[in-house]
């Protein structure tokens, strides 16, 4: 069936749908993974969000199956359901894989998620770093008209965490554990909960909105984990107010993506959007602590002014373009990082970062 990517500067791209049959709107993003569809796909972070693959063949590995599992999670999602508005492919293939239980094409529609290929990705990408990010809709017809209707959509005044985040806790249990994490759910990903059942962390995920203080309380926790997730991290003033909290408390407390932004505005840090972002997962980071330099999965739109940090420090940087990818509390247990520790899919270069945080809630870092 015939379909059409519109942008909001009035391109249109005629290609070829899959998946659901209908429209969608959302920040049109894309990300630079060679692999890892299914984790993308899923990833609570992309709600909201357009996703384009640069990689020009996608489905050739087809959809894993869930029962492949660790801790009752399964291990080639990052959530129960795909995430993205829609997504944008050069060219949807068969899938040969011993794992596959489903083709990219079922998969989006059993879900109803609109797909579109046929569309030359390479110069849509190129556009986009150009330009930089836009709203834009994916439609079986009327383009002309879908020009109109998406602009209505406002990606940065929509509060997307409130539908990613769970509406009670939950709760996840290793066979053996000895401490107690409470998780503020900002659309975590599952690879991030793997991490940390691994090292025999029980696990309390809260509401985004929930006191994380009562909560420690409450559960008896001995650290805090603020979550990655989508949207505009501006938007996230009563989370800020919570991190401050817990910042202060003096608890061992890690942050990742949207987590560590949420902090670094509880310090009272600015953050500012970026031109297209970093998605992918060859992402470049160097340790400013060790001068070691090593390989990241990201997903992120936002990033932190440096020079507004107050009683953190930045620890980490971007080696493309400087931004800022770790900081530290200069006297408190409390580190976060821009780039996805977990990976999930990427490079495990950095999982150490999760052993770091281990060592700050049994009581054995040097902060």
């Amino acid at each position: 069936m015939t379909a059409f990517l519109v942008l909001e500067d009035g391109t249109v791209l005629r290609g070829i749908g899959f998946g659901a049959e209908k429209e969608a709107y959302g920040e049109v993003v894309f990300t630079t993974a060679m692999v890892g569809y299914p984790e993308s796909l899923t990833d609570p972070s992309y709600r909201g969000q357009i996703l384009v693959e640069t990689n020009p063949l996608i489905g050739n590995y087809g959809v894993p199956s869930k029962e492949l599992s660790e801790n009752g999670l399964p291990l080639h999602y990052e959530s129960d359901e795909i995430q993205v508005e829609g997504f944008v492919i050069s060219r949807l293939m068969r899938p040969s894989h011993w794992s596959s239980v489903n083709n990219l094409d079922e998969w989006l529609r059993d879900e109803g998620v609109p797909g579109i290929w046929g569309i030359d990705t390479r110069a849509l990408v190129k556009k986009l770093r150009e330009k930089g990010v836009m709203i834009g809709a994916i439609v079986p017809e009327d383009p002309e008209g879908a020009l109109e209707r998406l602009k209505r959509f406002d990606y940065e005044r929509e509060n997307f965490v409130e539908r990613v985040s769970p509406s009670r806790p939950v709760i996840h249990e290793p066979p053996k554990w000895d401490e107690t994490i409470v998780v503020v759910d900002m659309g975590i990903k599952y690879g991030i909960l793997r991490e940390l059942l691994r090292r025999n962390f029980r696990l309390i995920r809260i509401p985004y909105d929930w006191n994380v203080i009562k909560a420690v309380e409450a559960f008896e926790a001995s650290g805090v984990f603020f979550s990655n997730g989508p949207g505009n991290p501006a938007l996230l003033k009563e989370v800020a107010k919570n991190a401050r909290k817990a910042i202060d408390s003096g608890i061992p407390t890690m942050g990742v993506c949207l987590g560590e932004q949420v902090l670094a505005i509880a310090d009272g840090a600015e953050v500012f959007k970026m031109k297209y972002g970093h998605r992918g997962i060859n992402k470049p980071v160097k340790d400013l602590r060790s001068g070691k330099g090593f390989v990241t999965t990201q997903n992120h739109g936002y990033a932190i002014v440096p020079e507004s940090l107050n009683e953190f420090e930045v620890i980490m940087v971007n080696l493309d373009d400087g931004t800022v990818e770790g900081i530290a509390h200069r006297e408190q247990p409390v580190i976060a990082t821009q780039y996805h520790p977990e990976a999930s899919p990427g490079p495990y270069d950095s999982t150490w970062v999760f052993d770091e945080f281990a060592k700050m809630v049994r009581g054995s870092a040097d902060v």
